[in-house]
């Protein structure tokens, strides 16, 4: 494989940024600010490494203005670094090339819809009236249910199940081990027994989006389970029946959202955050790591809840406390009664 390469000038004129020192310098990959090479990019985006600007070895280094000064080589200024940062390491990522057709240990049904330009790897099963576009990467061990439509340039990267009624839009990412389209939890008590309820939605993936490894996402009972476009999951997230995840929204690892809530446009949610069903967020809430959301929230903004870390002993001493937490309160409300009386 050749290897990939760009000068320091080069890189400014392809992304609107502004170069400083040495724009011939030759750039061929990336690293951190403390491990990169000269021949390497690095960006300084988090004010807690700025430390290690000083020391760096990097070629060429993408950060503010304001850190120019005290950078020891070339550099690229962008008004967020990060940001530039993702765009110009996209240059130097290495991925091989699918080659088109069918791999003969793949098994394709008859009324299934492959296109000539997509690539179906070893061991992939393609049910009936599915419809593989142009593009489209089925990576080892995939599977594509009876009547699911994966988009142009979309990518299934690996071991990949889509169950049934499933829809992905253009340019997806999904990552090894996701499960799309399973049933959802849907159940009725009669007396001393559960019934399960009939799942008869599908699921609509936008284009854009990017599933992580292990995520789930569950089909609707009657409705589709929808993301819109761009929207991104971390690993091992659960996303339940007919939830609907507005565009541009991102979740991070082992997040889970319960049945019929609705997220918003251009949402965060935390790491390990949990969303009760039938509740609704608006567009651009924030939900912290660890945090439950047990009521709608209509208005923007960052919310949290739960206990911050704290010393054992001091932690069970306010379990203790927390115990006589309505005591507490009513004792207080009648003091405050009998001042007022006074």
């Amino acid at each position: 494989m050749s290897t990939i390469h760009y000068t320091v000038a080069g890189l400014a004129e392809r992304f609107g940024l502004v170069a400083s020192g040495d724009g011939a310098r030759v750039i061929d990959g990336v690293g951190t600010l403390a491990g990169a090479g000269p021949s390497q990019l690095s960006f300084l985006s988090n004010s807690k490494y700025s430390s290690q600007l000083a020391a760096t070895r990097a070629g060429v280094v993408v950060l503010r203005e304001a850190d120019l000064a005290t950078c020891p080589t070339a550099a690229l200024v962008a008004s967020d670094p990060y940001v530039a940062y993702a765009k110009l390491a996209a240059l130097f990522e290495r991925m091989p090339a699918a080659a088109a057709g069918i791999h003969p240990s793949a098994v394709v049904a008859d009324s299934a819809q492959v296109d000539p330009g997509a690539s179906v790897g070893p061991g992939c099963v393609i049910g009936e009236r599915a419809v593989i576009a142009e593009g489209v990467v089925l990576g080892p061990h995939c599977i594509v249910g009876e009547d699911c439509t994966v988009g142009a340039h979309s990518r299934l990267v690996a071991r990949v199940t889509l169950v049934t009624r499933v829809t992905l839009g253009q340019r997806v990412l999904v990552h090894p081990g996701a499960v799309i389209g399973s049933d959802g939890f849907g159940l009725a008590f009669e007396r001393d027994h559960w019934i399960k309820l009939p799942q008869l939605g599908g699921v609509r993936v936008g284009d854009d989006c990017e599933i992580g490894a292990n995520t789930t996402i569950d089909r609707g009972a009657l409705d589709d389970t929808v993301l819109e476009e761009d929207v991104r999951l971390d690993n091992q997230i659960q996303i339940a029946h007919n939830v609907h995840v507005g565009a541009h929204t991102a979740m991070a690892g082992c997040a889970a959202v319960a049945g019929s809530a609705r997220i918003g446009r251009y949402c965060m949610i935390g790491g390990n955050a949990g969303v009760l069903g039938h509740l609704e967020l608006a567009d651009r809430v924030t939900i912290t790591a660890k945090s439950l959301v047990t009521h709608s929230i209509r208005e923007p903004g960052e919310y949290s809840s739960g206990v911050p870390l704290q010393d054992n002993r001091q932690w069970r001493k306010n379990a203790a406390r927390f115990k006589h937490l309505d005591e507490y309160a009513r004792r207080l409300s009648t003091l405050e009664k009998d001042s007022d009386n006074e």
